[in-house]
């Protein structure tokens, strides 16, 4: 029956797998969790994705299923007395009908490890099936023994075309969603919705029905959702961003020039400009990524690692506890010593490539594995570095051609600054 009273994201919660979105991995026919759930051998298990990804519709689909009892409560409100309780409750109807009870623990992170412990021999008994939802990494946030118990199925932050057919849903359902109300809504109101959802179900079922109850119907009854009404019903105004067009070139190419020139500030702004409007943070990592290797290479290698570790840490984490995260790799960009080495090096090195060709290598460092190679001269002649004072040796790598070429030149920037005084020493030498 339908329940108009009750929000629209709860009314809107798939009543089976198949209606699951942007979790395929998960609920496809020949998963691991369709496999047990057609077995009958549910097992214990932890979902681990950003807010509104689907952890606890999932989790109550699974107790459909199965028709097993069902218990859910959260961390945030409920502690080991409740637990007992459940406990109670799960014996009982173990001994009526032998079946465990599901019991679905949400935010179960917040549980200290005493809590935790508890719920470890009703787990070992059969007695529960743990379903437990975390926000958080798991290999930090849950004790190792409860771990070592549960499987963790890692759900993925909802994109752009996983929220819009959530929107098309609710828009044209008209036992559980908007389907009965005279509705139009602009493709830009559309868009903006999207972009403030932040890949959060429960977040863009909640935008879009403030939306519509702000809207003032016409003299027809008919309600149009504008950008300007959704802008004033969210009090959130959208920024001028084409995620395909030029706005989308032009913000990007701020964002890395403002890296390029150290400047915090503007790094930082162009940052929040692309997040803000909705850009994909992936692609905003991706170009860090980049930056840190052309505009910054050897002067400081750790950037590298602050740029892939914001990319990860989105992927584990999401929003919007990782947009700090990209923010730090950012401002670590931007103040970061720069040099361009390590780019030009890459230039020099295909140019020559590209002119001389495919040259041999010398035979003194070829490898020799067979007594035909070694009678033919491979490795004949080859220094071992560490036989000598410091593990180094003059010695050519370069093919003869090309012996003499340079295409690696550090700056006198950070880190490089040391290294070009090591290759400096390494030529007097030579």
């Amino acid at each position: 029956m339908p329940q108009p009273h009750k929000p629209l994201a709860d009314r809107m919660r798939p009543g089976k797998l198949e209606d699951m979105v942007g979790q395929d991995h998960l609920v496809r026919s020949g998963s691991v969790l369709r496999k047990s759930l057609q077995s009958g051998r549910l097992f214990s298990m932890i979902f681990w994705g950003p807010p509104g990804s689907g952890k606890t519709t999932l989790a109550r689909l699974i107790a459909l299923y199965t028709q097993d009892p069902f218990r859910a409560f959260s961390a945030v409100t409920s502690g080991v007395k409740e637990l007992r309780e459940v406990i109670g409750k799960a014996e009982t109807s173990y001994k009526l009908t032998g079946r465990p009870t599901i019991l679905f623990v949400d935010e179960i992170h917040r549980f200290n490890k005493a809590q935790q412990d508890a719920f470890l021999p009703y787990v070992e008994s059969g007695l529960i099936v743990l379903i437990g939802a975390t926000t958080q990494n798991p290999s930090f946030e849950i004790i190792p023994p409860l771990l070592s118990r549960a499987k963790v199925l890692l759900l993925h932050a909802l994109d752009r075309e996983d929220i819009r057919k959530i929107y098309h849903r609710a828009l044209h359902d008209k036992e559980s969603g908007l389907g009965n109300v005279d509705l139009e809504v602009e493709v830009g109101a559309l868009d903006h919705l999207i972009d403030l959802s932040g890949g959060d179900a429960r977040v863009a079922l909640n935008n879009l029905e403030i939306v519509v109850d702000f809207a003032v119907a016409d003299e027809r009854g008919r309600k149009i959702i504008t950008l300007k009404s959704t802008e004033e019903a969210l009090t959130r105004k959208a920024l001028p961003y084409d995620k395909d067009g030029e706005e989308h070139y032009n913000v990007i190419s701020a964002f890395h020039k403002a890296l390029r020139g150290s400047d915090e500030q503007a790094s930082i702004y162009w940052l929040y400009r692309m997040l803000m409007a909705g850009e994909d943070p992936l692609f905003i990592c991706r170009r860090m990524i980049r930056f840190a290797s052309e505009d910054i290479g050897l002067a400081d290698a750790q950037a590298l690692v602050i740029a892939l570790a914001a990319f990860e840490a989105w992927e584990k984490v999401g929003p919007p506890e990782a947009e700090l995260v990209l923010a730090e790799a950012a401002l670590y960009l931007a103040s970061s010593p720069k040099s361009n080495a390590l780019y030009r090096a890459e230039k020099a090195v295909k140019a020559e490539i590209e002119e001389s060709g495919a040259q041999p290598v010398p035979l003194h460092i070829r490898n020799a594995p067979t007594s035909l190679m070694k009678k033919l001269g491979y490795a004949t002649g080859y220094l071992y570095p560490h036989n000598y004072i410091g593990a180094w040796v003059k010695q050519e790598y370069l093919p003869e051609k090309i012996k003499n070429r340079t295409f690696y030149t550090p700056t006198r920037q950070g880190m490089e600054k040391e290294i070009r005084a090591r290759m400096e020493e390494r030529k007097r030498k030579k």
